[in-house]
């Protein structure tokens, strides 16, 4: 079907061919009749002949040729037109391509979300040479990255090890209290963070797999003291921009639930600075606290204080996924504080973290005894 405009002018052509041939043939009539009517005597020196003739010729025989002589014009400008776009075509993708690289803006206005996943699949395939890792690679970075509903900022971590008092120093029901205070930066994306202890190990899983749970901590049972026992886990303090929030509590057979509303400060979509304060018993002779950054998070502080602790020795293993290392700073042994400090200034992945594996001092003083 020919396009809307050119049926207009094909109209048009024709409707100014028929009136134009209908003017000529009468200006023939017209010439005609002057020869042979006395009234018409004084048009005898007007041309009108010739010019029935030029209007009947521009009317058919000018406007036949006109229509076919654009037909062969339209064919040729578009041969010119495809020869044209064959041979820029190499220019035009790479100018296309160089645009959405330095204005990937572009791009995402053009383009759904699984066009995106795409183009980044293909592009990091062809960069590794591998189609197979980079899907695996890539699904794994939309998993963790993507598809997280937060992401944190500026993260400050302080732990603080001593003993508990609730029982013996030692045995296995000794514990440690670890008082751990987390301050970030963030634009959180509900306006109620969740904090659970629980007693059942797949119930811990399912949570740290819930992007709804900001903290999961997991607590086997040691005599009296249960998941749900405050003396397990409590959180102590939660504040949004250093404004103290109201903390709710809930408890049921094997687990207690944390929940603090955020306040407008959560509705606004700009970054705010989350600090929350929490305790949490840790077996003594389990020698691991372990934890868990379960956003992602640029820039990482973390330090450990454990000089009320009768722990002679603390290992650090951080599970960052980064060509950088991270910077680990012991105190002196002439030091009051016995503290470790360990830091990370570079992207960290979620499910990554930090544990401090610790050697009791009443574990290797008979070896330096018999030593």
């Amino acid at each position: 079907m020919n396009h809307l405009l050119d049926q207009l002018y094909k109209t048009k052509l024709r409707l100014a061919g028929l009136i134009t041939a209908v003017a000529g043939t009468g200006l023939l009539f017209l010439s005609h009749a002057v020869a042979t009517t006395p009234t018409l005597s004084w048009l005898i020196g007007w041309p009108t002949g010739e010019l029935g003739t030029t209007l009947l010729s521009a009317g058919v025989i000018a406007v036949i040729f006109e229509y076919y002589a654009r037909r062969e014009a339209d064919e040729r400008a578009t041969e010119h037109f495809r020869s044209a776009i064959r041979k820029e075509a190499p220019a035009i993708r790479d100018a296309v391509l160089d645009s959405f690289a330095f204005s990937p803006e572009g791009l995402k206005d053009i383009a759904s979300d699984d066009t995106l996943d795409r183009i980044a699949t293909n592009a990091i395939g062809l960069r590794l040479s591998d189609p197979e890792l980079a899907r695996d690679a890539y699904a794994d970075l939309r998993e963790q990255v993507i598809r997280s509903p937060e992401r944190w900022r500026d993260v400050d971590v302080s732990v603080s090890l001593s003993p508990w008092t609730g029982a013996s120093a030692a045995g296995k029901a000794a514990m440690f209290v670890a008082t751990i205070r987390w301050e970030y930066r963030v634009r959180p994306a509900s306006a109620t963070m969740r904090f659970a202890c629980v007693a059942d190990l797949a119930e811990y899983r399912d949570l740290l797999r819930d992007p709804a749970t900001t903290s999961a901590w997991y607590f086997e049972p040691h005599g009296s003291v249960k998941a749900e026992s405050m003396d397990a886990f409590e959180l102590l303090q939660l504040s949004v921009n250093g404004k103290e929030q109201k903390i709710r509590r809930t408890e049921r057979r094997g687990a207690q639930l944390y929940s603090v509303g955020l306040g407008k400060a959560a509705s606004t979509g700009e970054e705010i600075t989350l600090s929350y304060t929490c305790r949490v018993l840790v077996q003594r002779h389990g020698h691991l606290l372990y934890l868990d950054l379960p956003r992602p998070t640029k820039g990482f502080h973390v330090q450990l204080d454990y000089s009320q602790a009768d722990i002679r020795y603390v290992n650090v293993l951080d599970y960052f996924a980064s060509p950088d290392s991270s910077r680990v700073e012991r105190s002196t042994d002439s030091a009051a504080a016995r503290t470790i400090d360990v830091g990370f200034d570079g992207r960290i992945f979620p499910r990554a973290g930090v544990a401090f594996v610790w050697v009791l001092v009443d574990e290797v003083q008979p070896a330096l005894h018999g030593a």
